[in-house]
């Protein structure tokens, strides 16, 4: 004689529950891990333009701060970003640079690269020569 499994009708349809729930879980990690992914890029992207804006920047600081910061916001746009505050120090550029995420996290926010170049300083050092007497 065989036995039947005897089902209740309050199983039913469980497994789908569970599936779908397990499914929600994954959609949302795969879609977290996304958003974080594209905010690390954009604060490198944010960094990168920003350098390449101070260099840019430093160039110009012959012609003031004005001529300066115009060729950084010139860069920094080329580089996909905002220049969002520059100052020349001296012969120094100083840049701040924003880049909005793409895809999930766009609505973040900017992510911020900040720079500073300017010619190197050299310190006077004494040189040493070794005069040899033949």
């Amino acid at each position: 004689m065989r036995h039947r499994a005897v089902h209740s009708g309050r199983d039913r349809g469980s497994a789908t529950v569970v599936a779908l729930a397990i499914g929600l879980v994954a959609v949302t990690v795969a879609v977290t891990v996304a958003a974080a992914g594209a905010v690390m890029v954009a604060r490198h992207r944010a960094q990168a333009a920003a350098d390449a804006a101070a260099l840019a920047g430093a160039a110009q600081a012959l012609g003031g701060e004005a001529v300066a910061c115009a060729a950084a916001r010139r860069v920094a746009s080329l580089n996909g970003g905002s220049l969002l505050d520059c100052a020349l120090d001296g012969w120094d550029v100083e840049v701040t640079v924003g880049v909005r995420p793409g895809g999930p996290a766009a609505g973040i926010g900017l992510t911020t690269g900040l720079a500073r170049a300017g010619p190197a300083s050299v310190q006077a050092s004494p040189v040493r020569r070794r005069v040899v007497h033949t």
